[in-house]
């Protein structure tokens, strides 16, 4: 069975970066590999998705043109860079198989 770790948050000030990193261990990651995003008293949102194969991107339209998904299949790897970064952009973060799901890692960008 996969299972997931995210890694790469932290505290960062507005219009800063921070990558995420969601390794897999066990099997390889399926074709779909998504990050989302949660905050507390809201439900979790999507946040960027990517194929496997064709490595296919699509984007909430909160993050287009701020956030690049990306994978690294020979590493079990999926990124998430994080550019231009809003206070808004502050939750916990989680990477997802789309049945399977990290922990999740907290970022929170201060105004």
């Amino acid at each position: 069975q996969v299972q997931l770790v995210e890694s790469g948050g932290g505290l960062v000030q507005a219009g800063g970066s921070l990558r995420l990193t969601c390794a897999a261990s066990g099997r390889t990651f399926a074709s779909y590999a998504g990050w989302f995003r949660q905050t507390p008293g809201k439900e979790r949102e999507f946040v960027a998705t990517i194929t496997g194969v064709a490595g296919i991107t699509f984007y909430a339209d909160s993050v287009k043109g701020r956030f690049t998904i990306s994978r690294d299949n020979a590493k079990n790897t999926v990124y998430l860079q994080m550019n231009s970064l809003k206070p808004e952009d502050t939750a916990v973060y989680y990477c997802t198989t789309g049945t399977i799901w990290g922990q999740g890692t907290q970022v929170t960008v201060s105004s």
